[in-house]
């Protein structure tokens, strides 16, 4: 996990995600054409989030397609912050049966 937060730690990569989420399965150049750093950079990047597994490839021929893997922060989600989450649902649902039970007594 430390992989993907050091991976997400950084604006151009998360922007590149950000571009994958938008349109998933695009080559490097199309990548490229969006962004305003040199293709090295952009390769750098991806390398990065392909070793924390949010990005996958597929190579089409001689072309190689990037994909958003959303699996590792569905696990960040569920370990850092869903369970934040459902403390705050719990105490909601809580203040509602509050609410319907005291209108009820009315």
């Amino acid at each position: 996990m430390d992989k993907v937060f050091k991976a997400l730690a950084d604006g151009t990569r998360r922007e590149l995600l950000d571009l994958l989420f938008a349109n998933n399965g695009q080559s490097l150049g199309e990548l490229c054409k969006q962004m305003t750093i040199t293709r090295q950079a952009v390769t750098k990047h991806l390398l990065i989030l392909e070793e924390a597994d949010l990005v996958s490839v597929v190579w089409h021929g001689r072309e190689k397609m990037h994909y958003l893997n959303p699996v590792p922060i569905g696990e960040i989600h569920e370990r850092w912050i869903g369970k934040f989450e459902r403390h705050r649902i719990e105490a909601l649902n809580t203040l509602k049966q509050a609410l319907e039970e005291d209108s009820n007594h009315e």
